[in-house]
């Protein structure tokens, strides 16, 4: 493991453990946290049935539960995935991550006015969340002509979400690099990019700095 994740892993736990103060947490201790920690990076890799075992006797730790569901969904489980996700609903009703892959699944199985319900709240709590509308967004096309004109709204929102989205990571990014954090810095304006259209103002701002932190860092 590289010394900044080292650096990193007292960080995240202490992010973690303040989540955990909310009711029907769980509480964790250290050894729990830890496991949660391993957990996510096998995620992060890709290996989503590893992941789901190594967090099989998960009952109360919300983000457990949810991060579970999730590596069950992708593994293709989703008779498993449902359960764990309804559980970490039923700890924290309204949590985001957790209602956004229940709806996913819900289209799956074909009960569709399930999957808008849930999104529906989502956007309830966050009308600026971009996953849950380009989700709702799928769905209105999913009903046909009747459905483009919302589909067409919901991508615009979607779009002026993403701007702002990526003006947080361009301003991460300028601090970043301020710092002495080049390849944060870059990561940073790889995530705005990937967020905006080629003829955003944003873009050209991200692109700017892009070119100037790899003209210094990278000397030809």
């Amino acid at each position: 493991m590289k010394t900044g994740a080292f650096i990193l892993i007292p960080v995240i736990l202490s992010l973690i453990m303040a989540s955990c103060t909310l009711p029907g947490s769980g509480s964790p201790g250290d050894e729990k946290l830890l496991l949660y920690a391993r957990s996510r990076e096998l995620y992060r890799q890709g290996r989503f049935r590893e992941t789901a075992n190594m967090l099989a006797g998960e009952k109360k730790f919300i983000p457990a539960l949810v991060l579970r569901g999730k590596a069950e969904y992708l593994s293709d489980d989703l008779a498993a995935a449902e359960k764990s996700l309804k559980r970490a609903l039923s700890l924290k009703p309204g949590n985001a991550e957790a209602s956004l892959f229940l709806a996913r699944l819900s289209r799956e199985k074909g009960n569709k006015k399930e999957a808008q319900a849930l999104i529906d709240n989502i956007l309830i709590d966050n009308p600026s969340d971009i996953r849950a509308l380009r989700f709702a967004a799928e769905l209105a096309r999913e009903r046909g002509a009747t459905g483009e004109a919302a589909s067409a709204v919901l991508l615009d929102r979607a779009v002026e979400a993403s701007a702002e989205s990526a003006l947080v990571f361009l301003d991460r990014a300028r601090q970043r690099w301020a710092g002495g954090n080049s390849k944060g810095a870059l990561e940073d304006l790889w995530r705005a990019k990937a967020l905006l259209l080629y003829d955003s103002p944003v873009m050209k701002a991200v692109e700017t700095l892009e070119s100037i932190i790899n003209q210094i860092e990278v000397p030809s």
